[in-house]
């Protein structure tokens, strides 16, 4: 298995700190969790069924015409590879390992390459795979750009596969109302905005033909009943999006500047996490983990993924630990 953040059992016995003692930033979740409703006693009796409402907030909620709850994105991202006989893949890249890694293991072709690259290499390609915005880089294209990379795909029977787990904090921006288009397909995570990763949820947008194919391979009952309860009040907590949107949007620029104010200016991100490339990468790690702070550790390029404090102690906290490391780092 490819190496994620959130391993906080692993740091607290390498560290030997406690697991409540750790202020985990590693990974890119809003740290304030939706409230969880109460579930009802059928939804755990009764095997879970799909004509509920979660199928319909989903698709009011992402703007799109047709939708598939699978267990989190990760179940798409493996089976999606399964749909297509061998070929050429591309995957714009850095980005979220995984998606390179299913497309290899099903013995695809597969290059990864830059955003500048895209335009030189799309003609050779069967599927182009974008996450937008992007894990870790935060690079953000615009649906105008995708689009013309999908016509030119579509019309040789190409696919062009967007991750958008981090694309809640900017739904103008999302190719969901596009997704009735052959050969386009979305996915979109729950647990990322919502806060709720443990529930394993998410959404694959795209054509009507394409879901019932990747539904097979899904199989019966891929999400539970209490996680659709849980999900679809969730979907349709609008209140609850705008605050989440409000504070997030806030959390992420200001550690944009906390980082920047002790010399780490980041080089891109999103709402929900910033990202930094230095050379002290590694040892900027390690110097938090000795204080109970988890950061997210790239270290193919030397950089770092820093997560959202929940609170002004967490605040306090990195503050204090940033301060320090300048301190002793000039």
């Amino acid at each position: 298995m490819l190496e994620h953040g959130g391993r906080l059992r692993k740091a607290a016995l390498e560290y030997g700190i406690a697991e409540a003692d750790w202020l985990d930033l590693s990974s890119g979740l809003a740290p304030w969790p939706f409230p969880v409703p109460d579930i009802p006693l059928r939804a755990w009796a009764r095997l879970p069924e799909t004509d509920d409402g979660l199928e319909q907030a989903a698709c009011d909620y992402y703007g799109a015409a047709q939708v598939l709850p699978v267990a989190g994105s990760q179940m798409a991202i493996q089976l999606l590879p399964r749909l297509r006989r061998a070929g050429k893949v591309g995957v714009l890249s850095p980005c979220y390992a995984e998606h390179a890694e299913a497309w290899r293991r099903n013995g695809y072709v597969v290059r990864e390459v830059l955003e500048s690259e895209v335009d030189f290499f799309l003609d050779n390609l069967d599927v182009l795979v974008v996450v937008n915005p992007n894990n870790p880089t935060g690079l953000s294209l615009t649906p105008a750009r995708l689009l013309d990379w999908h016509a030119r795909l579509a019309q040789r029977g190409g696919w062009l596969v967007v991750d958008e787990a981090f694309m809640d904090n900017t739904p103008h921006l999302s190719l969901a109302p596009f997704t009735n288009q052959i050969g386009l397909i979305v996915l979109r995570s729950f647990g990322k905005f919502f806060g709720l990763a443990g529930v394993r949820l998410g959404f694959v947008l795209a054509e009507r033909k394409l879901l019932k194919l990747l539904a097979e391979q899904v199989g019966p009952w891929a999400v539970s009943g209490p996680t659709r309860v849980l999900g679809q009040a969730c979907l349709t907590d609008t209140h609850g999006h705008t605050r989440q949107r409000i504070r997030t949007d806030e959390a992420g620029e200001r550690l944009a500047l906390l980082l920047e104010q002790y010399g780490f200016k980041p080089q891109g991100g999103c709402a929900l996490f910033q990202w930094l490339i230095t050379e002290r990468a590694e040892a900027l790690h390690e110097f938090m983990a000795r204080r109970g702070i988890l950061l997210r550790l790239f270290t193919h390029n030397s950089s770092l993924r820093f997560g959202l404090p929940a609170d002004e102690a967490d605040w306090s906290r990195l503050e204090q630990a940033l301060q320090i490391y300048a301190k002793e780092n000039p």
